[in-house]
Formats: C-alpha cells, sequence, structure tokens
C-alpha cells in the first residue's frame, strides 16, 4: 500500500515552474529518498506535502484518499532550516511543540522523559536553546518530530550539524522508526546515506522527475560491466591475456593478494574472465562493482542538463 501519492503536480511562482507534473508513489513502511540539486524542487514538494500550501495542479493523497488538512497532525516534519524559539527553555519549547500535535501534557511528559533519557539529554531540559551547539539543537528537533508517532515522517537534511558518532546513532534511530511501522521521507545531498538508508528514490532536476525507481534496482539499470576479481597467484601469468580480451583499469598487490578491476568489452562473458584466472591462480573472490548513487546522480542530473539547453 502507498501511505502517500503525489499525481501531476505542478507548482508555479509567476512565471517560474517550480515542479512540473510530478509523481511519487511512497510505499508504507519504506524510507524514500527525495533527490536533486539545489533549486531542483524538492522543498516545494515537502512544502506541498505538509500542506504549507497547495499544488496548482494535480492531486495529492494520503493513506489511499485525497489529502486533508487535519492529515498533518499524522506527519512530522525535520526541516533543513531549524525552527526552534532560541529563549525558551528546552522542556519548556518541548512540551509547548507537543501540546501542538495534540499530546496531553501527562503523554507529552511521559514521551518526552523517554526520548531525552535514551538521548542521553535530561540535563539539557532547563537550558535555553540559545545555549545548544547545532547538533544538541537537531537533536532536540528530531525529538520534537517524533514524539507524537507520526505515521509519516519527512527528514529533511538529517545529518546537518551532526558528529560522526551522533549521525550513526541518528541512522539507527531512523532505521528503528522504519522497522516500527513508520514511513520516511528522506532528503539529502548525501549519497552515502542514500545507500545505507533509502528503498526507494526520486530525483528531481529542474522541476522535473528524471530518475525513480527501487535504489537496487536503479543502481543495476546503471551497471557498467565491471568487475573486480581478488587472488593469490602470479599476475605475469594471465597479463597479456586479460590486456587482450578485456579493458584492465587497475591492479594492484596488496601482500600477496592481487586485486584486478576490469570493464567487460562488447561480447565478453563474466565466466571468460574466471577462465582466465582460475588454471593459473586460487581465486578468493569476483565481484561486479555497481556505481555508486553519487555516480549515477552526477551522471543523470548532467545529461539532464545537456538535454534541457
Amino acid at each position: 500500500m502507498e501511505i502517500f501519492q503525489a499525481q501531476h503536480v505542478e507548482k508555479k511562482y509567476g512565471n517560474f515552474t517550480a515542479l512540473s507534473d510530478i509523481n511519487i508513489s511512497v510505499p508504507e513502511g519504506s524510507i524514500y529518498g527525495l533527490l536533486g540539486p539545489n533549486g531542483a524542487g524538492k522543498t516545494t514538494l515537502i512544502r506541498i506535502i505538509n500542506q504549507i500550501f497547495a499544488p496548482d495542479k494535480g492531486e495529492i493523497y494520503f493513506k489511499g484518499r485525497k489529502m486533508k488538512p487535519e492529515d498533518i497532525q499524522d506527519i512530522g516534519y525535520l526541516p533543513e532550516e531549524r525552527g526552534l524559539y532560541k529563549k525558551m527553555k528546552v522542556g519548556e519549547q518541548a512540551l509547548y511543540l507537543a501540546r501542538l500535535k495534540g499530546l496531553s501534557k501527562a503523554d507529552a511528559r511521559k514521551k518526552l522523559d523517554y526520548w531525552f533519557d535514551k538521548f542521553e539529554i535530561k540535563s539539557w531540559w532547563n537550558k535555553k536553546v540559545e545555549s545548544l551547539s547545532k547538533g544538541m539543537a537537531q537533536k532536540l528537533q528530531f525529538i520534537i518530530t517524533v514524539m507524537h508517532n507520526p505515521t509519516l515522517l519527512i527528514f529533511d537534511e538529517p545529518f546537518s550539524g551532526f558528529d560522526p558518532i551522533n549521525a550513526s546513532m541518528l541512522r539507527d534511530e531512523i532505521l528503528e522508526l522504519r522497522n516500527n511501522g513508520a514511513t520516511i521521507i528522506f532528503s539529502t545531498h548525501n549519497m552515502s546515506s542514500v545507500e545505507e538508508l533509502c528503498d526507494h528514490i526520486t530525483l528531481i532536476n529542474q522541476s522535473k522527475s528524471i530518475l525513480e525507481g527501487e535504489v537496487h534496482e536503479i543502481k543495476k539499470r546503471f551497471r557498467s560491466g565491471v568487475f573486480e576479481v581478488s587472488f593469490n597467484g602470479d599476475y605475469t601469468k594471465i597479463q597479456d591475456s586479460l590486456n587482450s580480451r578485456f579493458n584492465v583499469l587497475d591492479h594492484k598487490m596488496i601482500r600477496d593478494e592481487n586485486f584486478v578491476r576490469v570493464k567487460m568489452l562488447q561480447g565478453n562473458q563474466d565466466n571468460e574472465l574466471l577462465s582466465l584466472i582460475i588454471p593459473h591462480a586460487h581465486l578468493i573472490s569476483f565481484n561486479e562493482v555497481f556505481p555508486s548513487m553519487n555516480e549515477i546522480f552526477i551522471k543523470v542530473v548532467e545529461t539532464s542538463n545537456q538535454e534541457q539547453l
């Protein structure tokens, strides 16, 4: 089941088109990557989902029906630009925002106690927000975003301001939220996070969706016939054969282990590569090298930009 759908969504600001015929479908219980360069239209789409404003054309659906104003209570939104009141105390502000999400004071305090314990930040309760570092303020805003157990969570650059340890902690929390039934729309420029977290992605560029699908299927779609083989043995016995029949991209030796990366030429088969190595060496590993999401992102955006010139 799709928890959220956008169908043929368009949005303009005067003569500027922010979104053009956008279609996305977010499966329930998934982490969905919303990707694109700065100014591509991601923030506009996120604001439409949050009902900050409406699309000029198209429809948006939540849980299989047209989205209603009251559905905003079932959405948690962590914006890239943080929105905390700097002069308020941490606990006071967290309670206030929890009440805005419909929690009673008792329920809000109970949930905040749980999250403050989990993040080891109980000592912050009476500190003013302005005294927090960027990463500490980010932790607080994350808690405020998730504490009312929304069905749909939207995280816009959630790791901004975090050191590697806290970023790893937050990744674990996001995965736990997904495993406990939440659906997450995840917007980021960090493609390594996309590979770690996302099940599906849509890539928007210059207001249009230019790539969408499951992450592992997209990586297969952009495979380039590159393989990496590691083995023990004398590389010189197979070097000439490899060079004549494959495009050898790299060879290196670490201790007694050879690592060779080759690109298949037209008509090559992977078993042909193995047949050259196995008679002369002890095979350790044989893997196809898929392009990274970062490489795919750059390639697709550059191609799209050239086509729109």
